[in-house]
């Protein structure tokens, strides 16, 4: 009976890990898969995979088979005597060395083939970019280019990119799961990767992560790959070759408007309206993705971005609004400035990350982007971050933050580009972001590393003087 027993239960788990994998097969959406590879990198590593699985296959159903044989036919039965005892067998001894130096072989020629492929150096006109990883974000650099961005890369279908890796700090690793395979990213050594996206996949958006454990926010060190048209690429990297400018189209602080928050308490009350309701904080952080791209549903809760009338109430109105045209313009057109469109990027690549609870921001706070401009040319940021055409802001400790604005997330992938969680990342990122090296700016925040208060004194920003930074910033396209 305890027999029986014993294998009902492993029936009913047997069940239970079938019925998981076919409900997991019958999601058509798998943004993360390695085996639905989009490069000839990611084929190649595919290829030898398949050909790895299909020989462990066959070897290990002719063992099986061999095992069953020999258990069911030299089994114990009643009334047998002792068998026959032999000492050694040469030939058998012969047999199972051979047939497994075999099986190597056919192992290991793929195997060793595949090596030379991906670690041959990238074909000459290839694209460089330098990749830099720190605790916890993505640093990418095109030298040939003289561009620098953050957590996200701009990629030309068709044309081979070679990425030379480095670390900043400790060891963590670079990995596209359906572009290419991770390689990992050391200190006082450069590791090379490279591979072509296929022409097929322009206008796509796909997902990287850090896959080496780095630390407490190795979760949260992401970023993102826009694979476009050369024509859009081109444009896009003449656009970020240009100094920091304001843009007309900012979310929120930018534009003039009151800056809406991520997820409010029960109830927040907003300029010249009644309380919103409380709604969860996913649902929240899409629909501020989606007004920061101008397409959340109306009668939403969250209230709608004023946009600026008067082009002198923003000094970029001008400037932005020719931006505004750029960033829409079709494949092919001449102008700088393509901004891969935030409505046609995928759920799975939009960060759906909660608020922590207890940090909150001043509802209806106005922005203004020239005060910001002030503020934070004249405070810390300026020691870490770096600005094109802000003399004041040389850092190069942080991020690069000449085009933030245009960027579709923060804190490396962990929250949307919205004004709304920009305030937050500004007012504690450490809480929003455990144990980044970003300080605590918020006034009277309690920054839970340094486990004290900030006070005037040490720096902190009032929630008006951050809306004003937030303000400058979004505006930075």
């Amino acid at each position: 009976m305890k027999g029986s027993n014993r294998l009902r239960r492993l029936a009913s788990y047997a069940f239970l890990a079938a019925l998981a994998v076919v409900a997991v097969s019958c999601n058509e959406a798998h943004p993360n898969t390695t085996l639905d590879p989009h490069t000839d990198l990611g084929r190649e590593i595919d290829f030898l995979w398949d050909r790895l699985l299909l020989l462990g296959t066959i070897v290990f159903v002719l063992v099986e088979a061999v095992l069953l044989f020999i258990v069911f036919r030299y089994r114990r039965r009643e009334n047998q005597g002792t068998p026959p005892q032999t000492h050694g067998s040469t030939k058998l001894e012969i047999a199972w060395t051979l047939i497994p130096a075999v099986i190597l072989v056919f192992i290991a020629v793929p195997t060793v083939r595949t090596i030379f492929i991906t670690q041959a150096q990238a074909a000459p006109g290839s694209l460089s970019i330098d990749v830099t990883g720190h605790q916890w974000w993505w640093e990418f650099r095109y030298p040939e280019y003289g561009v620098t961005t953050a957590n996200e890369i701009y990629l030309p279908v068709g044309r081979t990119v070679n990425f030379r890796l480095r670390s900043a700090d400790v060891i963590h690793s670079f990995w596209t799961p359906q572009l290419g395979g991770k390689r990992d990213v050391i200190t006082n050594r450069t590791n090379y990767m490279w591979y072509t996206p296929d022409s097929s996949i322009s206008s796509r958006v796909w997902n990287g992560f850090c896959v080496e454990f780095c630390g407490a926010s190795h979760a949260n060190m992401r970023f993102r790959v826009f694979t476009v048209t050369k024509q859009q690429f081109d444009s896009w990297v003449a656009g970020q070759k240009l100094p920091a400018r304001f843009g007309a189209v900012a979310p929120a602080a930018a534009a003039g408007g009151p800056i809406p928050p991520p997820h409010e308490g029960p109830a927040v009350t907003t300029p010249g309206g009644p309380n919103s309701p409380t709604q969860p904080a996913q649902a929240a952080a899409r629909g501020v993705a989606q007004r920061s791209s101008g397409t959340g549903a109306a009668g939403g809760a969250q209230p709608a971005i004023p946009r600026p009338q008067n082009a002198e109430a923003n000094p970029g109105a001008r400037l932005g609004a020719a931006q505004s045209s750029v960033a829409a313009a079709p494949a092919g057109s001449a102008q700088p400035g393509y901004i891969f469109p935030r409505e046609q990027v995928p759920d799975y690549a939009i960060p759906h990350s909660p608020i922590p609870p207890g940090l909150k921001f001043t509802p209806g706070l106005t922005g203004n982007a020239q005060r910001g401009m002030k503020i934070f040319s004249s405070s810390a940021c300026i020691g870490c971050h770096s600005i094109a055409g802000n003399p004041m802001a040389m850092g190069t400790t942080g991020p690069n933050l000449t085009h933030v604005g245009s960027r579709s997330t923060i804190a490396a992938g962990r929250f949307p580009n919205a004004a709304a969680y920009l305030a937050l990342w500004i007012k504690n990122a450490r809480v929003m972001k455990p144990e980044v090296l970003m300080p605590t700016w918020g006034l009277d925040e309690y920054d839970p590393v340094l486990k004290t208060k900030v006070t005037a004194a040490t720096g902190g920003l009032t929630d008006q003087q951050i809306a004003d930074i937030v303000a400058y910033l979004t505006a930075l396209k």
